[in-house]
């Protein structure tokens, strides 16, 4: 579950993996700390939500640069684990890639919290109650925080489309 809430902000499973395992080391180190005034699970997505927001804002700046960086390090050609896997063509893979950095980048450029709420509400499969306990807020805000996060995320991904298509 923690791997999951941190992939939806990170999208990548190396630096999601290694940021779940940072998260607990954390949980444990702050294991004094809590209070059971909520759940250890509302408690534990909290520190992951806060991890993983750090982690974007830490990175947003030099992201792109460390991906290329990456791909030009590279002495071999690395075939995606999707092409074993998946029967499908090449073209349909590239196209799901394409889809998927799109939704990604859309997702990245919402605002902290409605970010927060749809990848605790989708990714996460997470009540709006939980969600509520989780951001420290009413029920009523993380339901207009999911609506609004829909919104934008409808009208990033037809503009993208648009700007496509062109």
């Amino acid at each position: 579950m923690i791997f999951r809430t941190c992939m939806g902000f990170i999208h990548n499973s190396d630096d999601a993996e290694d940021l779940t395992q940072e998260v607990f080391i954390q949980a444990y180190k702050s294991l004094s700390k809590f209070r059971q005034e909520s759940s250890f699970s509302t408690w534990l997505y909290r520190i992951a939500v806060n991890a993983s927001l750090n982690k974007v804002r830490r990175n947003s700046g030099n992201f792109i640069t460390r991906h290329i960086g990456e791909f030009f390090r590279s002495d071999e050609v690395k075939v995606p684990d999707k092409v074993a896997a998946n029967e499908e063509n090449p073209e349909s893979i590239m196209i799901q890639d394409e889809h998927r950095a799109w939704v990604q980048k859309a997702l990245d450029s919402l605002p902290e919290n409605q970010r927060t709420a749809i990848v605790l509400s989708k990714y996460d499969d997470l009540s709006q109650k939980e969600i509520a306990n989780i951001m420290n807020t009413t029920e009523g805000a993380v339901e207009a925080l999911i609506q609004r996060a829909k919104a934008n995320l409808r009208l990033r991904l037809a503009a993208g489309l648009k700007k496509r298509d062109k």
